[in-house]
């Protein structure tokens, strides 16, 4: 029984345990956010959560997965010269597609690359990264994703890096188990999901 965000289980996490549900590894899969899903896995409903957020305390053992990174990217057609030193004037006309309303992604975006405090109102609000992608591919306007979650749209073009730098926005991932004795599967899963996030 294995929880965590939507959009890292169906790219990476469900793909990656194909092979071991074709060997008769029974999974089931519940996406949500990380506070809910610990719950979950404090009361024993779930074995195994990848959360980004790290719980507290010793109660639940954990293991930092995997880090991921975010671009800030729009289409081609917006017209925005990508730059490693783009100021946010450039992209002040630009409307903003965010997960939120208050905008955490783009938010922390801007204040670990530019530096300044986001003061602006997303033009479209969306709880799913993938649909995100997909209208940012559309241009409908800017926004920040993690990059495994475009590497095929940044690399056919569909999408640009419009501020490439060394030190982007990172996110780890933790491994959180259910306490207690290790559920039949559990290690089979995090040895596949290690492999998987080993190839990102």
């Amino acid at each position: 029984r294995l929880g965590g965000a939507a959009e890292f289980l169906a790219r990476v996490a469900v793909p990656a345990l194909a092979p071991a549900v074709a060997d008769g590894l029974r999974l089931t899969v519940t996406t949500g956010l990380a506070d809910d899903l610990l719950e979950q896995l404090r009361v024993g409903s779930l074995d195994l959560v990848i959360s980004a957020v790290r719980p507290r305390g010793r109660t639940l053992p954990s293991t930092p997965l995997f880090d991921e990174e975010f671009a800030l990217v729009a289409a081609p057609s917006l017209g925005i010269e990508p730059s490693p030193s783009l100021a946010p004037s450039a992209l002040a006309e630009a409307p903003l597609l965010a997960y939120d309303r208050d905008v955490p992604i783009v938010r922390r975006y801007w204040r670990h690359v530019f530096g300044i405090r986001l003061d602006r109102e997303p033009a479209l609000v969306f709880p799913d990264l993938r649909a995100l992608a997909a209208t940012a591919v559309a241009g409908a306007g800017v926004t920040a994703l993690p990059t495994y979650l475009i590497a095929d749209e940044l690399t056919d073009g569909r999408l640009i890096d419009l501020r490439p730098t060394e030190d982007p926005p990172i996110n780890t991932l933790h491994l959180v188990r259910r306490p207690g004795p290790l559920a039949e599967g559990v290690a089979v899963v995090e040895q596949a999901l290690r492999a998987a996030v080993a190839g990102l």
